[in-house]
C-alpha cells in the first residue's frame, strides 16, 4: 500500500474485497494498486495474464461508488468481464457491434440516470458523434483502460481507436485513469503514460515470472504441425489445451485433425457470435477438451486448469506470445507451452509485414490528396485508383499517426505534415519485433529468463528457470535430444580454444566464419551447437546490438564459462543436441538416442521420446488428381516460358501440397510449404485459379 493511504480507505478496500468479491486476502501487488486508484491517482499497471488485473480497476471503482467507465478491445473480453460482474449482484451494461442499437440507447439511458456501477465499451465508440459528450454529462468515477499496449505504436496490438483515447478523456476527468495490460515492454509503458495523458501516475510493473510454466521451442515444418499437435495432447495430463494458430483456415483445419482424438473445435472472428459463444462455453465446463484458436481467444477467459498451450506458427512478437502462453497453468501446477517454427515462418511474417505496413510512397499518394474539405473514403479510393485493401491498410497508418483524419461516417480530411517519421519509426520497429521473436526461438539462455528481461522487470532477471528446454532438456516431450557425434565434438574443442584468446567474447557469425571460411558445417547446425553449449554451462549467450549507419544491428556474442575454459583437459563432453531429423520421422515407437554415450561423455540415459503416431499416406482422389494434372501442366508450359526447369515454380511435395490444400488466396498460398511472398506474388492467381476450378 502506498505511503499516504489513509487507514479508513484500507479498511473500505477490505470490507469491499470481502463481500463483494468473497476474497479474504490480496494477491501480490494488488493492495497497493487499489490504494493508488482510491486515492484518486492515475495509474499504470502491468501485470502478466491471470495475475489479477481485472479486480485492481473493479475493487477501487466499485468502493468509490458511481459509476466506472471501462474501454475494452475485444467483445469477448467485455461480455465474459460484464457477465463475472452481474453474476456477483453488480449493475453492468455493454455498448458494441455485437448489440443492437436500441440495447445502447437503453445502456446510455441507465449510465446518465445513474444506475449503473460498470460501463463497458468499445475503444470506437467515442468516436461516435455525441457519444463522449453525453458521458461528460454525467461523469465517471473511474476509467479503466484495458489492453493499454493497443494505444502504443510500439506496442504488439496497435489499434489507431486506442491512440485518439487521450482526447475523450480530457472531458470526462478528473475521475482517475487507470491503464492496465499483461504485456507492455519499458518503451511501450512509456508511451501508454504520454497518450493517455496521465498525471504523475502511480507505476506498478510486477510478476512477470512464472514459475510453473515449461517452456518448449522446436522447429516441425509446417505439413507435420497439425498431426503433431495430436502426438503432443495424446496423454490426458496434457489436456485442457488451447491450440493457437496463425489463421482462420488453419485453426478450422487443425481442430478437425484433432476432433478425432478428443473433444475439440475450433474460434475465429469469422465465425457466427452464437457458435463462438458455444465454444467458449463447453471449454470452461469441460466438454470440449482443446480449443483450436486465432490469437482473439482467452482474452479476460478465466479458465484455471489449462495444462498446455500449443503455438503452430511463429507467433508475431514476444509480447503476444507471452500474453497467450499466460493462459496455461493459471492453477499454479505444472504446465507446458511448445511453440512450433520453421524458416517458413520468417517468410510469411515477411510477406504480412509488407502487406500490413505499405511503402510511405502509398501514403504518400493518399496525404497529397486530401484537404480541408471532407471527401468520402471510397471517393478518395476511387479517384487514386487504389486497391481496396492497400488503401485500406496505408490509410489505417496515415489516420493512426496523424497524417489524416477519418470521422464516424467515413469522411476524411488532411492532418498535420509530421506524420512520416513516426510511421518510419513504426515500421522499423514491426521489423524488430519480428526480429526479437525469431532470436527468442533460437534461444541461449533460459526462456523464462528472457521473456522476465524482455519486460523489464530488472528485480527479477537474472534467475533461470529450471523448467525449460534450455534449463532441463532432459524433461523436454517436443523433442529428441542425442549425444554428440566425434565431428561435432572436435568443432565444440575448436570453439573453446578460439574464444580462449577473446576473453570478452565474439560474434557468433565472426567467430563461424573464422572455424569454417569455405563453409564445412551449416551456420544453423553451428549455432545449435553454441546453444548446447551455453546449456550445459560452458559458455554464455548474449543477444545485443552495434550501431553502423545509425541503425542497431542485432548480433549475438559467445563466451566461455569458467567450465568451458576447461574443455578439452581430459574430461568428457556432457552435451546434447536436438535431433531433427529423428524427432520428424515421428514413428509409432519409443525414440531412444543411437549412441549410448559412453565415448562422448555424454548423460548415462539420454531423454526418450514419448510414443508418437505415424502420419497416415493420403491417398488422392479423382478430383483431387485431375487437379494434379493441371498444376503440372501449367507448371511445365510456366517453366518453358521463363526458360527454367519446372522445379524452380515448386517441387513435387509442394504439388501435392497444393493439391491437398487448394488455396484460394495468397495468405493460403504462404502457408504451403515451398510458397514463398515472391512466388506468390509472381504465380499466385495462377495458382489459385487453377486450384478454385
Amino acid at each position: 500500500m502506498t505511503r499516504s493511504v489513509s487507514s479508513s480507505h484500507a479498511s473500505t478496500l477490505h470490507e469491499t474485497l470481502h463481500r463483494v468479491f468473497g476474497f479474504r486476502g490480496f494477491r501480490a501487488n494488488q493492495e497497493a494498486v487499489c490504494a493508488a486508484a482510491m486515492e484518486g491517482r492515475d495509474v499504470l499497471l502491468v501485470m502478466p495474464t491471470g495475475s489479477g488485473k481485472s479486480l485492481c480497476y473493479q475493487l477501487p471503482a466499485i468502493a468509490r461508488g458511481g459509476t466506472a467507465l471501462v474501454i475494452s478491445p475485444l467483445i469477448a473480453l467485455m461480455d465474459d468481464q460484464a457477465a463475472k460482474l452481474a453474476a456477483l449482484g453488480l449493475r453492468v451494461e455493454r455498448i458494441h457491434s455485437g448489440l443492437d442499437r436500441e440495447a445502447a440507447r437503453e445502456a446510455c439511458r441507465q449510465y446518465l440516470a445513474g444506475q449503473l456501477q460498470f460501463l463497458f465499451i468499445a475503444p470506437e465508440r467515442l468516436r461516435v458523434p455525441g457519444f463522449a459528450e453525453m458521458l461528460a454529462k454525467r461523469k465517471p468515477n473511474l476509467i479503466a483502460i484495458d489492453e493499454a499496449h493497443c494505444i502504443s505504436q510500439w506496442g504488439h496490438d496497435f489499434r489507431p481507436d486506442y491512440r485518439l483515447l487521450g482526447r475523450s478523456l480530457e472531458m470526462l476527468k478528473p475521475a482517475p485513469v487507470m491503464a492496465l495490460t499483461a504485456t507492455a515492454t519499458p518503451t511501450v509503458q512509456k508511451d501508454i503514460v504520454k497518450q493517455l495523458g496521465l498525471a504523475a501516475p502511480a507505476q506498478f510493473i510486477h510478476g512477470f515470472r512464472r514459475d510453473n510454466l515449461a517452456i518448449e521451442v522446436v522447429e516441425v515444418s509446417k505439413p507435420r504441425r497439425a498431426q503433431f499437435c495430436v502426438e503432443l495432447l495424446q496423454l490426458k495430463e496434457r489436456r485442457p489445451a488451447i491450440v493457437y494458430a496463425p489463421t482462420r483456415r488453419d485453426a478450422e483445419t487443425t481442430a478437425e485433425t484433432l476432433s478425432s482424438h478428443f473433444p475439440s473445435a475450433a474460434y475465429h472472428a469469422g465465425m457466427d457470435a452464437g457458435v463462438r459463444e458455444r465454444v467458449q462455453r463447453e471449454f470452461l465446463e469441460g466438454r470440449l477438451e482443446v480449443v483450436v484458436a486465432t490469437i482473439a481467444f482467452g482474452m479476460g477467459i478465466d479458465k484455471a486448469d489449462v495444462r498446455t498451450v500449443i503455438h503452430t506458427a511463429l507467433p508475431s512478437s514476444v509480447e503476444g506470445y507471452y500474453q497467450e502462453i499466460g493462459r496455461a497453468g493459471r492453477d499454479g501446477l505444472e504446465s507446458r507451452t511448445i511453440l512450433m517454427h520453421s524458416f517458413a515462418d520468417r517468410r510469411t511474417h515477411d510477406f504480412f509485414y509488407q502487406r500490413d505496413y505499405p511503402e510511405m510512397a502509398v501514403l504518400d499518394r493518399i496525404a497529397y490528396k486530401l484537404g480541408d474539405e471532407p471527401q468520402h473514403v471510397e471517393d478518395l479510393r476511387d479517384a487514386l485508383k487504389m486497391d481496396q485493401e492497400i488503401f485500406q491498410k496505408a490509410l489505417e497508418k496515415l489516420v493512426g499517426h496523424g497524417g489524416a483524419a477519418v470521422d464516424f461516417e467515413g469522411m476524411a480530411t488532411k492532418g498535420a505534415a509530421a506524420w512520416r517519421d513516426p510511421y518510419a519509426r513504426q515500421c522499423q520497429h514491426r521489423q524488430e519485433q519480428i526480429e526479437k521473436m525469431l532470436r527468442f526461438a533460437d534461444g541461449g539462455v533460459c526462456r523464462m529468463r528472457m521473456l522476465v528481461e524482455h519486460f523489464g522487470d530488472d528485480e527479477d532477471a537474472g534467475r533461470n528457470c529450471g523448467l525449460c528446454d534450455f534449463c532441463a532438456a532432459e524433461n523436454a516431450v517436443a523433442q529428441v535430444f542425442r549425444p554428440l557425434k566425434r565431428g561435432e565434438e572436435a568443432t565444440v574443442e575448436s570453439v573453446a580454444r578460439a574464444l580462449r584468446s577473446s576473453p570478452n567474447g565474439m560474434a557468433t557469425g565472426r567467430l563461424y566464419k573464422q572455424l569454417f571460411p569455405s563453409g564445412g558445417m551449416d551456420r544453423d547446425e553451428f549455432e545449435s551447437l553454441l546453444v548446447s553449449m551455453a546449456r550445459s554451462g560452458y559458455a554464455e549467450l548474449e543477444d545485443t546490438t552495434f550501431e553502423k549507419d545509425g541503425k542497431m544491428i542485432p548480433f549475438r556474442r559467445i563466451t566461455l564459462t569458467d567450465a568451458g575454459e576447461e574443455i578439452g583437459q581430459g574430461e568428457p563432453l556432457r552435451m546434447l543436441l536436438p535431433d531433427a531429423k529423428e524427432r520428424e520421422r515421428a514413428g509409432a515407437k519409443p525414440r531412444r538416442s543411437s549412441r549410448s554415450g559412453s565415448g562422448s561423455g555424454a548423460r548415462s540415459a539420454a531423454p526418450q521420446q514419448k510414443t508418437l503416431i505415424a502420419e497416415p499416406e493420403v491417398k488422392l482422389s479423382a478430383a483431387e488428381e485431375a487437379l494434379e494434372k493441371r498444376l503440372r501442366a501449367w507448371r511445365s508450359e510456366e517453366a518453358k516460358k521463363h526458360g527454367f526447369p519446372a522445379f524452380r515454380i515448386f517441387g513435387d511435395k509442394t504439388l501435392r501440397e497444393l493439391v491437398l490444400e487448394r488455396p484460394q488466396t495468397q495468405d493460403d498460398l504462404l502457408r504451403i510449404n515451398g510458397i514463398g511472398p515472391e512466388k506468390a506474388t509472381r504465380f499466385g492467381e495462377s495458382i489459385c485459379a487453377i486450384c478454385a476450378g
